[in-house]
């Protein structure tokens, strides 16, 4: 059981749902929040992104790329759990993961929305298959500088305005504002995890964006997400004409990150600034959230 809650890894989940929270706050703020909904599009996101970290040790496992990682030691690599075994758990999360989202999209639009119902069948469908493709197989996009676009789409756009609808129906344009500040902010910690990787990627084949471009760019890269997100995030509490406090304390950590970054010299900097980051973008949800119903 120890070795399964760590595969898990426990520390990404907070950032996964942090699109949910933000689209389903929206929706309390249009007046059609709906708390089944809710815990079903958590249980979801939460069992996508459990898959997507077992896939990721089977994946990165098989073909030796954690065999001499910085920071969290993953099971396949270590051998405490087989590749047979994570395979199997792969599959089971991705059947659980499947019956989430059969049951999600009932509860939002019943028999009476089939195209919607089709859309976002579809788009769980593609979830399953991108949580498992970023390292698993002779394709994973992860290996060919892939993963930070579909880090952008899956946990921004598809998190916020995909949550937002299944309460509303409808898509509010002002909502693609927080939808990319909360992909942004995730892809910067991809690249974080990047960054501390990078030796080790470059010696399995692993050709990140990080890679690619180089530690120079990626921490002006890290700067410009993470700039762009929190000044996207901060216009779209000023279109609704609501606080912008949550905003202004996560730039306090996201400022301080900024500073570290640019002095790293070693990859090991960068390991404890992947919490910093994604516990910011989970508490800038979490205060938006606050915001929405205690001060609106």
């Amino acid at each position: 059981m120890k070795n399964w809650i760590q595969a898990a890894r426990l520390r990404t989940l907070p950032l996964s749902i942090s699109g949910i929270i933000v689209g389903s706050a929206y929706a309390y703020y249009q007046n059609q929040f709906d708390w089944k909904i809710f815990v079903l599009a958590v249980a979801t996101t939460l069992s996508f992104q459990i898959l997507s970290n077992f896939a990721n040790d089977y994946g990165d496992g098989i073909k030796g790329t954690d065999e001499n990682r910085i920071g969290e030691k993953r099971l396949v690599a270590s051998g405490e759990v087989s590749a047979l075994q994570m395979k199997k758990a792969v599959q089971i999360m991705g059947i659980v993961s499947f019956v989430f989202a059969l049951v999600l999209i009932y509860i939002s639009f019943g028999k009476a929305n089939f195209l919607y119902s089709l859309v976002f069948l579809l788009l769980g469908i593609a979830s399953i298959v991108a949580a498992i493709k970023y390292t698993v197989g002779k394709k994973a996009y992860g290996y060919s500088g892939l993963g930070d676009v579909f880090v952008f789409i899956f946990f921004g756009l598809v998190a916020v305005l995909g949550s937002n609808f299944l309460y509303t129906k409808t898509l509010d344009w002002r909502l693609t504002l927080p939808a990319v500040s909360i992909g942004l902010l995730a892809t910067a910690v991809l690249n974080l995890n990047n960054m501390r990787d990078i030796e080790n990627d470059k010696k399995a084949g692993k050709n990140t964006l990080v890679v690619k471009m180089g530690l120079k760019w990626a921490k002006t890269y890290q700067e410009v997400i993470l700039a762009s997100g929190m000044v996207c995030f901060m216009v779209f509490a000023l279109l609704l004409n609501t606080s912008l406090t949550p905003v202004l304390i996560v730039n306090i950590p996201i400022i301080k990150h900024m500073g570290k970054v640019r002095k790293a010299e070693k990859y090991e900097d960068f390991e404890p600034e992947l919490k910093k980051v994604a516990l910011s973008t989970f508490a800038l949800s979490i205060l938006f959230w606050i915001t929405i119903v205690f001060l609106n």
